[in-house]
Parts: C-alpha cells; structure tokens; sequence
C-alpha cells in the first residue's frame, strides 16, 4: 500500500470548491481534473519522501492515473482541462520515472532536503552533455582507497588500447582487465547495499539522524558513480 502523504496545504477545486490535497491530480469530491501543481514528485503519487517504497503499489498506481489522465478522456472537455490532463501526463511520468528508479530516488530526495550530489547528476536527466560531464568529473574524484589501484589500472587500459591500435592481442592483459572489472563491479554492488542501509536510517530517523545519513548516501553515490565509470570503460575495451 502507498502510504498517503500528511499535513498537505489544502485548495480549492476549481469546479467545486471543495478543499482538497494541493497535490490531488483529480478532486476527490467531484472528480474533476486539476491543474499540475508546484508540488514534488512524492506528492504526485500522495506520497511520503522516502527512500523504500513499494514499487510493485507504486506502480500499480501510476497506471491507475495514466489511464484517468489520458486525453481521450478529455476530447469533449474544456480547453483547460485538455490542457491539464496533457500537463499532468507529463508530470506523472517524470514523477514514476525518477521515483521507480533507486539512484534517481534518493538524488532526488536529497536534492528535495537541500544537499548537493556530483556535477550532473540531477534526477531524471537524460542530456548526454550532462552525462559526459559527470563522467569526466567522477574521474576526477578517485576515492583515496583506490588510488594506487586506479593508478595501475589506467596503465593497462592505456596499454590494452595501444595493442588493439597496433592489432595486436595480450591474453595476459585482457584477464587481468576482466579480474578488475568483476571487482570493480563488485564495489558497485557493495555501494548499492550500503545506500540501501541509509535509506532505512532516513526513513527512520529525525532531522538530526537524517543529517548524517543524507552525507553519507552523498560520498557513496559519489563513490558509486567513479566505480561505474570505471565499470563503462572496461566494459568498452573489453567488449572491442
């Protein structure tokens, strides 16, 4: 079950004013579309901000009120609320694709707190510019327990790719690279359990345990996005 999110600023209906949830998408005295909302993509969905939610309800729910905002339902309706049910579309879907996925999740969550995550990894983009930046500024950030081994392996990647530029092959090397990636992969899995840690300390606690949690779910997405740049490049040598 999604739990319903409390203490939300009543307004008005505008068909017939009957106060509701500033984050209602349709009024639940009359029915009526409303107009999107500043509100965030947790009180799309009455929501909560947490970090564990029940995808399979969340889900469920996000098709629910796809199929109430869809337009044809809306071809004999106001101009108004053609538009609203298009807006409102939109919002949704930008709301379920960041909330469904666990790292945009908690980007945006902290994001919603007032921390600061790493260059470019603003939830729910998909500019490949922004991707390209983030990838060469987690490159910059080596975690200080990995730097002699990041050192050792950009030497062998620079070596792999002037092999395969002279065409020729090194076994050796490329099941060294292959032992660095299942590693490496292996750190992301063990980031991932830990950001799943925090968040059951977020969920749990105050603003003063929260405080911590959020700065350390910052360092291991920080973390987590070196290692998978790490993963990516890897992956590219290897897979020539």
């Amino acid at each position: 079950m999604l739990k319903v999110l409390e203490n939300a600023v009543p307004v008005a209906c505008w068909s017939c004013s009957v106060a509701h949830n500033e984050s209602t998408l349709f009024c639940p005295d009359c029915s009526k579309i409303q107009p999107p909302t500043a509100g965030d993509y947790f009180s799309v969905f009455g929501l909560e901000r947490r970090l564990n939610l029940d995808l399979a309800a969340l889900e469920q729910e996000f098709h629910r009120l796809s199929r109430r905002l869809h337009p044809d339902r809306y071809a004999r309706a106001s101009e108004n609320e053609k538009q609203w049910s298009l807006a409102d579309t939109a919002l949704l879907n930008d709301a379920y694709r960041t909330l469904k996925d666990p790292l945009r999740r908690t980007e945006y969550l902290i994001k919603l707190a007032g921390g600061e995550i790493g260059a470019g990894a603003a939830a729910g983009s998909d500019s490949a510019l922004v991707q390209s930046q983030d990838k060469i500024q987690s490159k910059k950030k080596v975690p200080t327990d990995l730097l002699e081994e990041v050192f050792d392996l950009n030497m062998q990647l620079h070596e792999m790719r002037a092999a395969k530029k002279m065409g020729q092959k090194d076994p050796q090397l490329k099941e060294t690279l292959q032992q660095a990636e299942d590693k490496f992969a292996g750190m992301v899995d063990a980031v991932d359990h830990d950001l799943r840690n925090q968040w059951a300390i977020w969920d749990a606690g105050d603003a003063a345990v929260r405080q911590p949690a959020q700065r350390a779910m910052v360092a291991l997405l920080d973390r987590r996005r070196f290692l998978s740049n790490l993963v990516r490049d890897l992956n590219e040598i290897l897979g020539d």
